[in-house]
């Protein structure tokens, strides 16, 4: 029902901000969005998630780091990551989840985030 498009990845310093959006085609009110990552060699892992009631969770490595919020009225959802680290560096991937009955999951292309001095 949505695309989902990633932006905001980059270059930046050990110790340096970023901010990731996702744009969604469609409404996201009912989703549940989240943002993953997947660095060369290791499988994708979930690094935030927020609920369509603003509930968020954070894998254990980004906490006190990595912030995620949504912004209904623009259908984006964010990713403000600082502090950032050589091991942040990844591909991030947007991600919606909706449905009951039927769950529906929807995926973004992507946004390499390299932390590198």
């Amino acid at each position: 029902q949505v695309q989902l498009v990633e932006s905001g990845g980059g270059l930046v310093q050990p110790g340096g901000s970023l901010k990731l959006s996702c744009a969604a085609s469609g409404s996201i009110v009912n989703y549940r969005m989240g943002w993953y990552r997947q660095a060369p060699g290791k499988q994708r892992e979930l690094v935030a998630d927020i609920t369509s009631g603003g509930r968020t969770n954070y894998a254990d490595s980004v906490k006190g780091r990595f912030t995620i919020s949504r912004d209904n009225a623009k259908n984006t959802v964010y990713l403000q990551m600082n502090s950032l680290e050589p091991e942040d560096t990844a591909v991030y991937y947007c991600n919606g989840v909706v449905g009951v009955v039927i769950m529906r999951i929807y995926w973004g292309q992507g946004t390499q985030v390299t932390v590198s001095s």
